[in-house]
C-alpha cells in the first residue's frame, strides 16, 4: 500500500484547494460556500519520486444538527484512522476558533504525525498572524497559500520527509475498473456499500448526495477490481450550481476512466430520458455495459411476464446495441448483488476476446455469401476476407471489400450481429470497419 495523507480542518479553510494543488487536478469541487465537499475525495500526488495518496475530508464539524455534517464527522474520523499523516488546515484570515481547538484535541489523541498548515497567508503580515496557532500544541504552523501555491513546495518536502517509506507503491494498471453510474438516487452508493460491506459512502435519502467520484479497491471472493462511484448525473437544466456542473463533468470522466459501466436503473421509476443520456455517454466512450434494475424488492409483481416486459422495454430504448446483461437486483436486501459482480467481470473479459482469423473467415464468409451487401448503382460489392485487429480497446474487426464506401450502416450491423451470434461478446461494444482490399 502507498502512503495516505488526509487533509482535515473545519469547513472553508481551503482543504479542497490544497487537495487540487497537491494532486494537480480540479477533482475536488471548490466554492466559497462552506461545506461544499461532502465526501472523502481521493487523489494521487508524486513529489521527488515519491507517490502518496491524498484524501480531502469534508468539512469536519463537531456537534451540529446538520445531517451532512454529522455524516462528514464520521467520515473524517474514518479518514484519520486510515491515514499515515494528517495535514491540519487552519485559516490565518479568521484566526483560531473553538472548532480548531476541538479538532486539535482529537488529533493530539490520535497519535498520528500531524503537520499544522496555516492557509491563506498571502503576504508577510499574515505570516505573523499565524503564531497564535502555537496554542493548538501541534508544533510549528507552516504558512502557505493554497490558492496561489506559495509555500506548497516546502510543504510537500516536509510531507515526503515525514512519511514512512511505503512498501511497494499502489499498482493500478491491469486491474479492471467498474464505474457505477446512473441518475441521482438510483442507489449507486448503496450498491457499492453492499459490495464492500462498510459505510464508505455517505448514503442519505437526498438525491445527489455523492458529489465526487470515489475509487475503492475490491479484493474478495477471487475478484480484484476498482469500483468507481460517480456523482449522480443531472439534467442540464438542473445544473444551476457550479457544483452540479462539476459533478456531471466528473461522471463523464468516471465513465471515460472505467472499463465496465454498471448502469443503475430505478425499478420504481422505469427507464427515463436521463438513463438514455447516460447510456449514450457509455456508448460514445465504447464502454462495456451491465444494466442493473435496482430496488427490485419494491416491485409488487415479480412475475416472468413483468421481467420480460421490463427487459424488452430497456432493449427497445437502447437499440441497436441490445447485447448486454440485465440484472434485477436490490442493493438494500443484497439480492443478486454477487451476480452483478460476476457479470461485470465476465463482460470485462469479453473485451479481450480474440477470434482466430481462419475461424472468423470460415464462419463469416459463407454468411456474407448467402446475404451479400445490397448492390448500389448496379455494382456488386464483394467481401473476400476478414480479420480481427490486434491490441484494440474493444474487439474490432476489418472486412476487406472491393467498394467499401458502398457498405452502409445496416449491413455493418448485420455483420456485428453475426459475430455476436457465433462468439461471446456479451455486454461489449464491437467496432466493424470495411476497408479497401
Amino acid at each position: 500500500m502507498g502512503n495516505l495523507v488526509a487533509i482535515v480542518g473545519r469547513p472553508n479553510v481551503g482543504k479542497s484547494t490544497l487537495f487540487n494543488r497537491l494532486t494537480k487536478t480540479r477533482s475536488a469541487i471548490v466554492s466559497s460556500e462552506a461545506g461544499t465537499t461532502r465526501d472523502r475525495q481521493y487523489g494521487k500526488c508524486d513529489w521527488c519520486g515519491r507517490d502518496f495518496s491524498v484524501v480531502d475530508t469534508g468539512g469536519w464539524v463537531v456537534n451540529s444538527d446538520d445531517i451532512f455534517e454529522e455524516e462528514i464527522r464520521k467520515q473524517v474520523i474514518v479518514a484519520t484512522e486510515e491515514a499515515d499523516l494528517v495535514l491540519f488546515l487552519v485559516d490565518v484570515t479568521t484566526g483560531l476558533t473553538d472548532l480548531d481547538m476541538d479538532v486539535a484535541e482529537i488529533l493530539r489523541r490520535s497519535k498520528l504525525p500531524v503537520i499544522l498548515v496555516a492557509n491563506k497567508a498571502d503576504n508577510n503580515a499574515q505570516i505573523y498572524d499565524s503564531y497564535e496557532f502555537y496554542k493548538l500544541g501541534l508544533g510549528d504552523p507552516y504558512c502557505i497559500s493554497a490558492a496561489t501555491g506559495s509555500g506548497t513546495g516546502d510543504l510537500l518536502d516536509l510531507i515526503v520527509e515525514r512519511l514512512k517509506p511505503s512498501e511497494g507503491e499502489l499498482l493500478e494498471d491491469g486491474i479492471p475498473r467498474f464505474a457505477v453510474v446512473g441518475r441521482p438516487n438510483a442507489g449507486k452508493s448503496s450498491l457499492i456499500n453492499a459490495f464492500i460491506g462498510e459505510e464508505r459512502n455517505i448514503v442519505t435519502e437526498i438525491a445527489g448526495t455523492t458529489r465526487d467520484s470515489i475509487y475503492t479497491r475490491y479484493k474478495k471472493f477471487g475478484f480484484d477490481f476498482y469500483l468507481v462511484d460517480t456523482a449522480g448525473i443531472r439534467r442540464k437544466n438542473k445544473v444551476t450550481e457550479d457544483l452540479e456542473f462539476y459533478s456531471v463533468m466528473r461522471s463523464i470522466r468516471a465513465i471515460e476512466n472505467s472499463d465496465v459501466c454498471i448502469l443503475m436503473i430505478d425499478a420504481t421509476r422505469g427507464i427515463e430520458a436521463q438513463d438514455m443520456n447516460i447510456f449514450q455517454l457509455i456508448q460514445k466512450n465504447n464502454k462495456s455495459l451491465v444494466v442493473v434494475v435496482n430496488k427490485w424488492d419494491l416491485v409488487p409483481d415479480k412475475g416472468q411476464i413483468v421481467i420480460k416486459t421490463f427487459e424488452n422495454a430497456i432493449r427497445n430504448r437502447m437499440a441497436p446495441f441490445v447485447d448486454f446483461p440485465i440484472i434485477f437486483a436490490s442493493a438494500l436486501t443484497k439480492q443478486r448483488i454477487f451476480k452483478v459482480l460476476e457479470m461485470a467481470n465476465q463482460v470485462y473479459l469479453n473485451r479481450t476476446a480474440r477470434v482466430g482469423t481462419t475461424k472468423l473467415n470460415e464462419v463469416m464468409l459463407p454468411l456474407i455469401e448467402a446475404f451479400p451487401p445490397p448492390s448500389i448503382k448496379g455494382k456488386y460489392i464483394k467481401i473476400k476476407y476478414c480479420s480481427q485487429l490486434p491490441n484494440t480497446q474493444i474487439p474490432s474487426f476489418v472486412f476487406y471489400a472491393n467498394l467499401p464506401q458502398y457498405v452502409k450502416e445496416p449491413y455493418k450491423r448485420f455483420l456485428e450481429n453475426k459475430i455476436r451470434e457465433n462468439w461471446s461478446m456479451h455486454g461489449c461494444p464491437i467496432n466493424i470497419f470495411v476497408r479497401q482490399k
